[in-house]
């Protein structure tokens, strides 16, 4: 056992030293005592009351929406956010608000929120439950392999190293992954393997998500959505 965490402190080292080397910060949170306490004092009802106008993309619980296609036209997903870290939802709220993350919908919204509004809205979203999974569990051993293991071979760390045994998250900005919609997660890592999301804190979910093929990405995206 011992061993096996030695080399994935090793492998977590490598990959860390590849993230400084060559990327900088892509994001303009800085988690003070006083944003994080900002975050920590949110106010879930005030939120609640703010989360009606959000409830025609994300759903009524939070539960996010799956990809759809309606007149040959593809409606992209839209991710859940019940149960997310509320430090994560502030942050990516806050990256909207200043353009370090683009969509032009959410960056409107971003745009009219204040630090409180967000605050507010994101310890609503994480006391909600996570939704419940209709995704089959057959055929993800793969991706239950990268989660468990990584890959040493491509020094890719195990993904419960960042995000936790359960998917859970991590502190500020390493997000909760169970229950997340599929479609969404799967677009998600698409984007940082393209370049073309980059507001991940030195490059970290970009350099894993290019030594990624797209099916792996796509069983990893239905292992963690059954994964509850």
């Amino acid at each position: 056992m011992a061993i096996l965490t030695i080399k994935r402190l090793l492998i977590l080292m490598a990959l860390s030293t590849s993230m400084l080397a060559h990327a900088q910060p892509a994001s303009h949170v800085a988690w003070t005592p006083e944003t994080l306490n900002l975050v920590k004092q949110g106010n879930a009802e005030k939120g609640k009351q703010l989360a009606t106008t959000c409830q025609s993309c994300h759903g009524d619980k939070g539960q996010g929406l799956k990809a759809e296609v309606q007149d040959d036209e593809t409606i992209p997903a839209v991710p859940a956010l019940a149960g997310q870290l509320a430090t994560y939802t502030f942050k990516q709220l806050r990256d909207y608000a200043v353009g370090d993350r683009a969509n032009d919908t959410m960056t409107n919204i971003a745009k009219n929120l204040s630090e409180q509004d967000t605050a507010d809205l994101a310890a609503w979203f994480s006391t909600l439950p996570r939704a419940a999974s209709t995704t089959s569990k057959t055929n993800l051993d793969r991706a239950e392999k990268m989660v468990n293991l990584g890959d040493g071979k491509r020094i890719l760390p195990p993904c419960f190293t960042c995000h936790g045994n359960n998917g859970q998250g991590e502190k500020m900005d390493i997000p909760a992954l169970a229950g997340q919609q599929a479609d969404y997660f799967a677009s998600t890592l698409l984007a940082y393997k393209k370049g073309e999301r980059h507001n991940d804190i030195y490059s970290r979910m970009r350099l894993i998500a290019q030594q990624l093929s797209e099916a792996e990405i796509r069983e990893l995206a239905d292992y963690y959505q059954q994964y509850k």
